[in-house]
């Protein structure tokens, strides 16, 4: 074994020396290997077959895995640590010294600088080989909502957020949970902001407002009910956490197609009890969010909505905010029955009435998209990428 890793050692001088008997002009369409990629190549040489011979794992021949921060603090490595202040961070690595150096920076680890604060949300491993620097890309999520979105550099503290330890747990086994979800999440655990501080629609009013411009942070509803479905999942109660109490959120996430499967597991509703929702959220819903109930049952019942919309359109008893989102909700259907219905509404409620004027445009857009989608499936059925009922 002794004379195979000799020989494993003195190979890529071997082949150094042979390949410079070519001409100069091969000699400069392929560069040489430097001595420390020759040295690499060797020791990886050396292991697979010391591997091979002992039949000891590759693995227990490589260098142990140090942590940046104590490689710093060691003075075994320098660093330079830029970010955004929010999702991104990198880490300008250099080895200086002999010894390879597998570096690792765990998820939990925080940045700091002058104005913002930031954590590793998802752990990062870098290979240096002796007097070489690489680049690690790190997850990191803001710890303040008041945190400068700008590129900055950073430092590396000890201080450690025990408090996220659960999230990001979480966060490690769920893979599919994205940076705005996960800023999201660790935001209601530093901050406990309001959902008013942090989702991306429009708020129904009577919210808490939060002392600082969340803009930067604000997330898809989506987004927001992941948040929230991993806070519970990891010990934490909804009372505990400010945005789940409005109830708009509940209402807007079922809407949404992104978010309505999320929701459904956070709200407890199955395919069974979905249409009850609906129908109790529009008899006996918040007076300022019950209207939205027929954007839903537009959307998720149409052959419902297509009956009963027109109804409460016409119905001059029922209040103007119902007759408006009833005549609107039509186009959610995309039916064409519905663009129908909507050209009948505007001839009997007047093209000059606020209600008539609200059926034309709402007809005008649903013809639109129904254009758009008939465009799509004749470009792919001319591709031949068509599939049943895809229009």
């Amino acid at each position: 074994m002794k004379t195979k890793i000799l020989c494993a050692l003195l190979l890529p001088a071997v082949a150094v020396g042979g390949f410079c008997l070519f001409s100069g002009k091969a000699r400069l369409s392929l560069p040489s290997p430097s001595l420390k990629e020759a040295a690499l190549v060797a020791l990886a040489v050396a292991a697979s077959t010391a591997s091979h011979e002992t039949g000891a794992p590759v693995a227990a021949l490589a260098p142990p895995t140090l942590d940046l921060a104590d490689g710093l603090r060691q003075g075994v490595l320098k660093a330079e640590i830029s970010g955004n202040g929010r999702e991104t961070a990198r880490a300008r690595v250099s080895n200086p010294g002999a010894t390879i150096r597998h570096v690792r920076v765990t998820a939990g680890q925080i940045l700091l600088n002058e104005r913002n604060s930031v954590i590793v949300v998802r752990p990062g491993l870098l290979a240096l080989a002796p007097g070489t620097t690489g680049e690690l890309s790190l997850q990191t999520a803001a710890l303040r909502s008041s945190n400068k979105i700008a590129e900055s550099a950073y430092r590396i503290t000890l201080n450690p957020a025990p408090q996220l330890d659960p999230l990001l747990g979480y966060i490690q086994d769920h893979p599919e949970f994205t940076p705005g979800a996960i800023q999201t999440a660790v935001l209601a655990v530093t901050e406990n902001l309001p959902l008013s501080a942090v989702a991306k629609f429009s708020s129904g009013g009577g919210q808490l407002r939060s002392r600082f411009d969340t803009t930067a942070f604000r997330a898809e509803t989506a987004e927001v009910v992941a948040a929230l479905l991993a806070l519970r999942e990891t010990g934490r109660t909804d009372a505990e956490v400010a945005m789940s109490i409005d109830p708009q959120l509940k209402i807007e996430a079922l809407i949404d197609p992104r978010a309505r499967p999320v929701a459904m597991r956070y709200y407890g509703l199955t395919a069974e009890t979905d249409w009850e929702y609906w129908k109790n959220e529009l008899a006996t819903g918040d007076p300022a969010t019950r209207h939205y109930a027929l954007y839903g049952i537009a959307r998720y019942y149409p052959d419902i909505a297509l009956d009963m919309l027109p109804k409460w359109a016409r119905e001059v008893r029922t209040s103007s905010i119902l007759r408006l989102s009833a005549i609107q909700a039509l186009a959610d259907t995309q039916r064409a029955e519905a663009l129908t219905i909507l050209r009948q509404l505007t001839a009997e409620l007047g093209r000059y009435t606020a209600l008539g004027r609200a059926a034309a445009s709402t007809a005008q857009h649903l013809d639109a998209h129904l254009a758009k989608a008939v465009g799509r499936q004749t470009a792919a059925i001319s591709l031949g990428t068509a599939t049943p009922g895809s229009l």
